[in-house]
């Protein structure tokens, strides 16, 4: 089993945004471990070239650049390199997100900055990224593109989460993602293009933490725990498989989703969350 996986996505290229840090370098290490050539972006040029590297340390290719999901022309500049590096795109993974417009550990209530900072970065930023690269995989009648939801689009948790409203403009745009890859679903089946979400839980990740240090700031009850006591307590208490997913977990979904085995699958949003949310 280990050596099929391992070819699992053998003679794929795929080009993942975020992919510097926390999940998105997760997704890039997992798809180059299963074959695959990966053009590694991420806003911060550093990071990009740090997965990169680690791929390419590990036997696999890849390629780094900078891009801007917010900026339809940086993203598809980036797309683009892909296609030339690798002489084509199978799978177009949209990872690239954010929590808020910044200072979530401390605040309590959303700005208008958090709305407008979310819906740039984490919806229409999957819509750019989509747009991309769809000319090209229509033109060949295939391709796979998945997109990195969370759980926290499915259904309301804000009080029982024990964090302040400043996160709600996040939960709603991932709600929007969801609803975002069901519509280019539809509009990409007719290519052969599948198009299907990850929707991840609990992981230990820089935004996590800032979620944890939110809860101890603004609980008086939690001021003599650290982010990541308050992190596994929240794991335990949610999550029926009571352990945190790893940026790794959230990989083998998409890698899934990327692969021939999940030829027939489209429009689907994956919880990959322990149990946490089960819908």
């Amino acid at each position: 089993m280990a050596h099929r996986l391992s070819k699992q996505l053998a003679g794929k290229s795929a080009i993942v945004t975020g992919a510097g840090r926390g999940v998105g370098r997760g997704i890039a290490l997992v798809l180059a471990e299963r074959g695959a050539e990966v053009f590694v972006t991420d806003l911060d040029a550093e990071t990009a070239n740090s997965t990169a590297f680690e791929i390419r340390s590990s036997g696999g290719r890849a390629v780094a650049a900078a891009s801007d999901v917010t900026d339809p022309a940086s993203i598809a500049q980036a797309a683009s390199r892909a296609i030339s590096e690798f002489g084509k795109l199978d799978v177009c993974v949209a990872n690239a997100g954010v929590i808020d417009a910044g200072g979530l550990r401390e605040k309590y209530y959303y700005t208008d900055e958090d709305w407008d900072v979310t819906y740039r970065v984490n919806v229409k930023g999957l819509a750019n990224t989509a747009d991309a690269v769809r000319q090209h995989m229509q033109e060949r009648r295939q391709g796979r593109i998945v997109n990195i939801a969370s759980h926290g689009g499915r259904t309301p948790r804000g009080p029982s989460l024990g964090v302040g409203e400043t996160i709600l403009p996040y939960w709603v745009s991932k709600a929007a993602a969801i609803q975002w890859t069901h519509l280019l679903a539809q509009q990409m089946a007719r290519f052969n293009v599948t198009v299907n979400a990850v929707c991840p839980g609990t992981l230990w990740t820089p935004m996590w933490e800032k979620i944890a240090a939110n809860q101890r700031a603004l609980s008086p009850d939690l001021a003599d725990k650290s982010p990541r006591e308050i992190f596994d307590a929240s794991v335990e208490a949610r999550q029926p498989i009571a352990r945190p997913q790893t940026p790794e977990d959230i990989g083998r979904a998409a890698a899934f989703l990327a692969s021939d085995d999940a030829a027939e699958i489209t429009g689907q949003a994956l919880n990959v969350n322990g149990g946490a949310i089960m819908n």
